[in-house]
């Protein structure tokens, strides 16, 4: 009969974590969308973290993920999730990738997900973590996001996951006639999520509340 060895601590139940984040931080705010409520319960938030931080990975707060880069809290990756009304169709592009799992949640949400990202070791993170998940659908590259990603324009859908002093202009000219763009804009400390529609040849910008990112650097946004 085999025996458990002494040293082999118990793993713990990332399912039923994952289940209670969504419950406890996602749902309980308001997020009503089920199909982002699984996506989230779905994809394994503690492998996006360092393993100093993974016992944190579940709970309500944005973390650190190096090259002063962090994991946005859960709320507010479906918030920006739930403010591109996606069905399933969509192209989408995400400024900012990080070690992608906000990728890899819209990855189970819409049909394909173009991610840029400047930094190079979060970049190669990501798409190793990509590849080992078995996400077909999504690709990363390493770029100054706030040029977009244009021999793919235009999108549908595009989500930027740092602070802009505006919208970049290039991220608007890639994107489709119907599409929306969500982006926090805004020096630290006084930052504010916006939903941006093309409406004909008008741009609509609808504030969506407060938000706090890092900032957005590049051509087209903060200097570094």
């Amino acid at each position: 009969m085999a025996t458990q060895r002494r040293d082999s601590a118990p793993q713990p139940d990332f399912a039923h974590l994952r289940a209670r984040m969504v419950q406890d931080y996602v749902a309980s705010r308001g997020i009503k969308d089920e199909r982002i409520l699984q996506a989230m319960r779905d994809v394994p938030r503690h492998l996006f973290v360092p393993t100093l931080v993974a016992a944190k990975a579940y709970g309500s707060g944005a973390l650190p993920i190096g090259a002063k880069q962090t994991i946005s809290q859960p709320y507010i990756v479906a918030r920006m999730i739930e403010l591109l009304d996606l069905t399933g169709k969509e192209k989408v592009l995400e400024i900012g990738t990080g070690t992608g799992y906000q990728a890899v949640v819209l990855s189970k949400l819409c049909a394909k997900v173009f991610s840029i990202e400047r930094v190079n070791e979060l970049a190669l993170r990501a798409a190793e973590l990509i590849r080992t998940l078995k996400i077909y659908n999504a690709s990363v590259k390493v770029f100054d996001g706030t040029y977009g990603w244009s021999d793919q324009a235009p999108f549908d859908r595009i989500i930027v996951a740092a602070a802009a002093p505006e919208v970049p202009k290039p991220l608007l000219e890639q994107l489709s006639r119907t599409g929306k763009l969500v982006i926090p804009i805004g020096e630290a400390g006084n930052q504010r999520l916006a939903r941006v529609m093309r409406v004909g040849t008008r741009v609509q910008i609808e504030d969506c509340g407060t938000a706090e990112f890092v900032p957005l650097v590049g051509k087209f946004g903060w200097k570094e």
